[in-house]
């Protein structure tokens, strides 16, 4: 497993949401306080309780949260919104209040794709190959990775940030309290809590709500990032390799085959499914037109409280 991280060359990073899981308006609190640039001390500073209406650590973990989701980002000591925060949050955004499932999709791949800013969401999703999983077992492996490679992790610290990621994405208990509402990432079905508290249960299958121009944005990611100097690459990879849409999304094989099947129609040509004497592969043959392909997941609009 520890082989996951063996071509990274960063630090693993388990700690800056101080322990506070995503909750639903800090990513557009932290887009509006950065239009046009803010100092990074924008968070931090004496007024950031009255500017963002929370406490002030939970400032801090808005900044982190909004970072990592590739909200916001730092370019020098200043603090922007990205391009694809732009085109999601802004008042003319696609959807700046976070009520289509496909934004969440989106910011799942942002933490789950790639372990700069979330490194056990990326572990969690990417190496444990298993359905079933302990806390325990997770914390317990990704602590010895970070001993064995020198990184700064207290086993608090990796304990801490197993605790937020299964916040994160599994359902609340209906128990009440100050984090009784459901966590934003829920909602994709992703990790169920098994009746023993201590384990837990990634839901593979096909996905019915996640959709196909999420899927190929997706794709062009992990292949820009990943096999940028090839024209071809197995369907096998797209589907089993840490980072590729098929593992992150917790896709079947099945599933995750009729997609890639299908991707020359969603996505004009740029992907296409080749099946050449059994070997199944995908071809790029163009550049993919990204800013259409948001602009075909969006104008069927359907806010999250109306998909079954």
């Amino acid at each position: 497993m520890a082989s996951l991280f063996d071509n990274w060359s960063g630090k693993g990073q388990f700690a800056g949401h101080e322990t506070f899981p995503l909750r639903l308006l800090w990513l557009k609190k932290a887009f509006d306080a950065t239009i046009g640039g803010a100092p990074v001390s924008v968070f931090k500073d004496e007024d950031a309780i009255v500017k963002f209406g929370v406490g002030k650590n939970m400032a801090v973990a808005m900044r982190y949260w909004a970072t990592a989701a590739g909200i916001i980002e730092q370019d020098g000591t200043i603090l922007r919104p990205t391009e694809f925060g732009t085109k999601l949050l802004a008042a003319d955004g696609f959807d700046p209040y976070l009520e289509n499932i496909s934004s969440l999709w989106q910011i799942h791949w942002k933490f789950a794709s790639t372990p700069e800013f979330t490194t056990t969401t990326y572990f969690a999703f990417n190496a444990l190959l298993a359905s079933e999983f302990r806390s325990a077992d997770l914390v317990e492996a990704l602590s010895g990775i970070a001993t064995e490679r020198n990184w700064r992790a207290a086993p608090k610290t990796v304990t801490n940030d197993v605790t937020v990621l299964l916040r994160n994405y599994c359902a609340r208990d209906g128990s009440g309290g100050e984090d009784a509402a459901e966590p934003l990432l829920a909602e994709l079905g992703l990790i169920r809590q098994g009746n023993d508290g201590g384990w837990f249960e990634f839901s593979v299958g096909p996905k019915p709500t996640l959709d196909d121009g999420v899927f190929a944005l997706a794709l062009d990611d992990f292949w820009e990032r990943s096999h940028a100097d090839l024209a071809t690459v197995t369907a096998e990879q797209l589907c089993y390799s840490a980072g590729a849409p098929g593992r992150v999304f917790k896709l079947d094989e099945d599933s995750a085959v009729r997609r890639l099947m299908d991707i020359e129609d969603y996505t004009d040509g740029a992907y296409v499914w080749v099946d050449t004497a059994g070997l199944r592969q995908i071809q790029k043959r163009k550049p993919l037109n990204r800013t259409k392909t948001m602009n075909q997941i969006y104008p069927t609009f359907h806010r999250r409280s109306e998909v079954a």
